[in-house]
Order: C-alpha cells, then sequence, then structure tokens
C-alpha cells in the first residue's frame, strides 16, 4: 500500500491535482459481508445470499451488491488522504458510478484514486476524486466513480 498522502490544509489539495493517491490494502468480501449488507438494506436477491443457488447461475458463487462495493469508499478514502486543517470534511455525494464487473463472493479489492478537481466553495474546498476499485485478478474495475468530498475550514 502507499502511504497515507496527508495535507495540512484543504488548500493543498490543489498540489495533488491529476495525482493518484494509493492504492489502499486489499479487503476481502465475503458472504459474512454480503449478508449483513442485505440485512441492513433490505436487498436479499438470491444473487447476493443464496449460495446454493447461486453456485448453479453464470458466477457460480454469490456476488457482492453494487451498493456495497460503493459503501466501502469511506473507509477506502480514509486509507487514501488526509486532511488536516478543517473543522469539517462531509461526503458531499458521487457522480458518475458504475459496476463494471460483478464481485463475486471471496474477493479482494481495493481502490486507487485520482484528484480530478479542487475548487474553492463558500467556506472551504470541494474536492473530487476519481475513484477505481479494483478486484485482485480482475480484468475490469469493479467500480468507478467521482466522489465528491467537501472541506471547510470555518473562513
Amino acid at each position: 500500500m502507499a502511504p497515507t498522502r496527508r495535507f495540512t490544509t484543504p488548500q493543498d489539495l490543489r498540489a495533488a491535482l491529476g495525482q493518484t493517491l494509493g492504492p489502499t490494502d486489499w479487503t476481502v468480501i465475503d458472504q459474512a459481508r454480503i449478508d449483513r449488507f442485505a440485512r441492513a438494506t433490505g436487498d436479499h436477491q438470491w444473487i447476493h445470499t443464496d449460495p446454493r443457488r447461486a453456485a448453479a447461475r453464470p458466477f457460480g458463487t454469490t456476488v457482492a451488491h453494487g451498493w456495497l462495493t460503493l459503501s466501502l469508499l469511506p473507509a477506502f478514502e480514509a486509507q487514501l488522504l488526509e486532511v488536516g486543517g478543517a473543522v469539517m470534511g462531509v461526503n458531499y455525494g458521487a457522480d458518475r458510478v458504475r459496476f463494471p464487473a460483478p464481485v463475486p463472493c471471496g474477493s479482494r479489492l481495493r481502490a486507487t484514486a485520482v484528484v480530478a478537481e479542487v475548487r474553492d466553495v463558500a467556506g472551504g474546498v470541494q474536492v473530487v476524486l476519481a475513484v477505481e476499485i479494483e478486484s485482485d485478478g480482475g480484468g475490469k474495475p469493479v467500480c468507478v466513480a467521482e466522489v465528491v468530498s467537501r472541506y471547510y475550514t470555518g473562513d
């Protein structure tokens, strides 16, 4: 894993524009995690929660929910960068989210990100990270998204 990039202030993110952050550590997506996500969201579709039925289908096993994969972004982002000098950081949203490949149960995932945009907003800085989540040995990313965060400085 590349070390977490530390920025003294939100404004310092401008110096990283166009740079790649990461990769993060690998995270294993096991059936227990998939089942907990199904319970939390109420999405009990068999391709996620029924290993016996899924074994006879195209993936040969259950697959993680796309939303589960997306929900890993805060943990991955915490490994990618640390921003000091902010009184508050908030998740402002995500743009252009896609799931180009499935995440079979047992997959190992990690993320990299490119600092795609940094701009001033009232009271702070808005940062867009172009994030790609990959599966160990996978040919295509399992998730790509533009993650928008805001870091408020209290100014």
